[in-house]
């Protein structure tokens, strides 16, 4: 699986799994007639998402994902393409968390108020890594993949040869080397 893939399913499923703990709170707060928690969740819910947004506002890689990138194994040919068991081996705990938070709300609702808060923080933080990775790999002319390794050691990557893309200037100048 590509590595900006994983990236992109990431961010979605931790938007996803916000949004189901979001639904599964307000149901949970809705049946116990607690309106002063959902107003104090949703609090929570506006300034996780201010956290989130000041967090993954810029546009670069963060230093985890950049260690990963320059530790990448080079290889001439692509990994075995199998999205399903990479997503899964990479973010069990996110699934985890979100099936054990969700389960809780039948003993107290806030629990997956909470974990929204934490979900929506992690998907706008993540929200423009897609975009750094694949910059990076139009410049140098590679593609990342997620090489499959055991679910609790560190992502590994392979760095397979691709298209670089030269960007042309308004003057007609070749680009700075």
């Amino acid at each position: 699986m590509r590595f900006v893939d994983l990236l992109k399913t990431t961010v979605l499923l931790s938007a996803g799994a916000a949004t189901t703990l979001a639904v599964v709170c307000v149901a949970g707060a809705s049946r116990t007639s607690d309106d002063r928690l959902v107003m104090i969740i949703a609090a929570w819910w506006v300034a996780a998402g201010v956290v989130g947004a000041a967090v993954g506002r810029r546009a670069q890689v963060t230093p985890p994902i950049a260690r990963a990138l320059a530790q990448s194994k080079a290889a001439t040919m692509m990994p075995d393409h199998r999205p399903g068991a990479v997503v899964l081996n990479r973010l069990w705990p996110l699934i985890l968390c979100t099936i054990l938070a969700g389960g809780l709300a039948v003993l107290a609702p806030q629990v997956p108020g909470i974990a929204a808060g934490f979900t929506i923080i992690w998907a706008l933080a993540w929200r423009h890594q897609d975009r750094a990775v694949t910059a990076i790999e139009e410049r140098d002319g590679v593609t990342f993949y997620v090489e499959r390794t055991s679910p609790v050691q560190r992502i590994q990557l392979v760095r397979v040869p691709g298209l670089r893309r030269e960007v042309p200037t308004l003057d007609g100048a070749p680009p700075p080397a």
